[in-house]
């Protein structure tokens, strides 16, 4: 039992708490012994010892700046370097199928302006290259087909085998699934009739760039084909695309989420096995996994 205004003894190192101006102060045997013998040898401070407050969580602002700093940087990189894309059709499949998420390298063309030409590491577009784009009819549209044609190439089709500069290309990413014969699709653009789907605009230009029953890349411009050739509308049906219109190259696919696509054949009955109805079946179902982190070409 203690008298009340002093303190109780505590044997060594135990800790001891005293009251003192309604506040309470801990402190162990250990520590006070090194401060008395500190002041015994004339080594102790002449300032008074201040409490060291530590600030458990950062300051507004400088939350505030950080938070703005993450923006920046994003709006940068979805700006100038990236932008996600959902694929919504079976004009690119095998390469692309519907339900899968891009991520596009806008970085595909070189700007108007020399400074971000050599600020940033643009390319041109290549024949082969798979680019995404502004419809040129609707604008505010995307689409993404492969380049087969650049200014000044001489294209056209026998039996849908592309020709180009009158050489038969190897293109092993093209899809011909059975469909109805189309000569203006398959005999491009030596059809001898016009395809209800064709722009007309598109129909008065063809003509104006025909040579040698060939059709020729006019400057600036692209021609473009779907690699599911025989359900794809593309440069064949409403015409070129405007190198101004180009956004960007497919990256990566980052994630796939299993649709069924127009083009899918219907499968036999007792052909699907049976998972089972667990959460994990359905979550095994719900993507394409194997389909993740793959590069697009």
């Amino acid at each position: 039992m203690s008298v009340p205004g002093t303190s109780a003894q505590t044997a060594p190192g135990a800790q001891r708490t005293e009251v003192s101006s309604g506040r309470f102060v801990s402190a162990t045997l250990e520590e006070e012994t090194v401060v008395q013998n500190s002041t015994r040898d004339g080594k102790a401070s002449s300032s008074p010892q201040h409490p060291v407050h530590h600030i458990l969580f950062p300051h507004l602002m400088d939350t505030l700046r950080s938070f703005l700093s993450v923006i920046v940087i994003a709006l940068f990189v979805l700006t100038f370097i990236v932008q996600p894309f959902r694929i919504p059709s079976e004009s690119m499949e095998r390469t692309l199928l519907v339900g899968d998420f891009l991520l596009v390298n806008k970085m595909a063309d070189g700007p108007s302006s020399k400074l971000w030409f050599w600020t940033l590491p643009y390319r041109q577009v290549h024949r082969g290259d798979i680019i995404v784009f502004h419809f040129p009819l609707q604008p505010g549209e995307h689409l993404v087909k492969r380049v087969i044609g650049i200014p000044g190439d001489h294209i056209r089709l026998v039996d849908g085998i592309v020709y180009l500069n009158g050489k038969p290309q190897s293109e092993p990413y093209a899809v011909y699934r059975g469909t109805y014969p189309d000569s203006f699709r398959d005999q491009f653009p030596d059809g001898q009739y016009i395809d209800p789907g064709v722009e007309a605009r598109w129909w008065l230009n063809l003509r104006q760039n025909l040579q040698d029953g060939e059709l020729v890349v006019p400057p600036g411009s692209y021609f473009v084909l779907g690699d599911n050739r025989n359900n794809s509308r593309d440069s064949r049906y409403w015409g070129f695309v405007p190198k101004q219109n180009i956004v960007g190259r497919p990256l990566v696919i980052y994630f796939s989420v299993r649709a069924v696509s127009p083009t899918d054949l219907s499968p036999l009955p007792g052909d699907n096995l049976a998972h089972g109805n667990s959460l994990l079946s359905a979550l095994l179902d719900f993507a394409r996994w194997d389909r993740m982190f793959q590069i697009v070409r």
